[in-house]
């Protein structure tokens, strides 16, 4: 029996009806029509409708940026789309003939890689999703972990350092502040106007385009240019700093690496490691986890959905 994940981004929402090994058996994409609420629901609704018409369907689930209630059916805060309390569930179901859960999309995709990706295997999970910001999952002896209050694992907002970088939260020093790859794509353009030697190429690239991206950035990585290089090693260095507070704190057996930043393979990864490395308290007698890139790119928050949504209305 077939389930469909729902994952609603910025500016797109996509949909997959969902095999139970986690295969995608069709998918559909609508653009996000961001300043509308209750257009929103109504695309969801409709991608549910459309993926289940003529399937067995046990349920839906639905991926969102933000905090989502401990009973999984109100959306209390997303920053990209102004929600504030919003009783998505209720209004969804409203529009459907399946049961829907809601999760949020950091998490959903972390399930994915536990259940069928790069920690297939493992009982005890971390990824962080490097991308606009750093989302988090955690996954302790096979479950879920989402907090007493249903919020757990915003990882991008632990504060690395006192009096930082203001973050978006409100607070200053998130560590999504110095290792997301809008961290990056910001250092690569103060390299590229700060006159300095190492950052000759990102200004080149910046003066011929007009415009230094996120996806220029990871070209000049490709070419192995210094400069753009050593941004990616302290992207690494300040994540694998991360990584070594997280395993004195929950153990985990490995971590992975998800988002856009994790297409550079071991360019960025090496220094993470290393970093970890570096900072892991009691090095030499604490377990060294093991640090992988995600296996799912995009479909990670459809398939995680998709799945999280089968364990809570069908048998395991």
């Amino acid at each position: 029996m077939y389930a469909v994940g729902i994952d609603i981004g910025g500016t797109k929402i996509a949909g997959a009806l969902v095999d139970p090994d986690g295969a995608i058996v069709r998918e559909l994409r609508v653009p996000t029509p961001a300043t509308d609420s209750a257009a929103i629901v109504d695309a969801v609704a409709g991608l549910i409708n459309t993926l289940s018409a003529g399937e067995q369907v046990i349920g839906a689930g639905v991926a969102a940026a933000g905090y989502i209630d401990a009973e999984q059916a109100n959306i209390v805060y997303a920053p990209n789309l102004s929600w504030r309390n919003e009783p998505f569930k209720a209004l969804v179901e409203a529009k459907v003939s399946v049961p829907v859960l809601l999760e949020n999309d950091a998490n959903a995709a972390g399930w994915a890689e536990y259940r069928f990706g790069a920690g297939k295997g493992y009982k005890h999970m971390v990824m962080l999703t490097i991308g606009t910001g750093v989302g988090g999952a955690v996954i302790v002896d096979s479950h879920l972990l989402r907090g007493g209050f249903g919020v757990a694992a915003e990882l991008g907002h632990m504060r690395v350092v006192p009096e930082g970088r203001l973050c978006g939260c409100g607070q200053h020093g998130c560590i999504e502040q110095y290792a997301s790859g809008t961290a990056l794509l910001r250092s690569a353009r103060e390299l590229a106007a700060s006159g300095k030697p190492e950052g000759a190429r990102l200004a080149q690239i910046q003066h011929e385009t007009g415009e230094l991206t996120g996806l220029q950035v990871a070209q000049a990585v490709i070419e192995k240019d210094p400069g753009a290089v050593g941004l990616v090693q302290d992207l690494g260095s300040w994540l694998g700093q991360c990584i070594a507070s997280l395993a004195a704190v929950l153990d985990p057996e490995m971590v992975v690496i998800g988002g856009g930043v994790s297409s550079l393979g071991d360019v960025v990864l090496d220094p993470i490691r290393e970093g970890f490395l570096s900072h892991l308290p009691a090095r030499g007698f604490h377990p060294e986890l093991e640090i992988k890139a995600a296996q799912f790119l995009n479909d990670a928050g459809l398939v995680g959905a998709a799945d999280l949504a089968r364990r809570a209305f069908g048998k395991l």
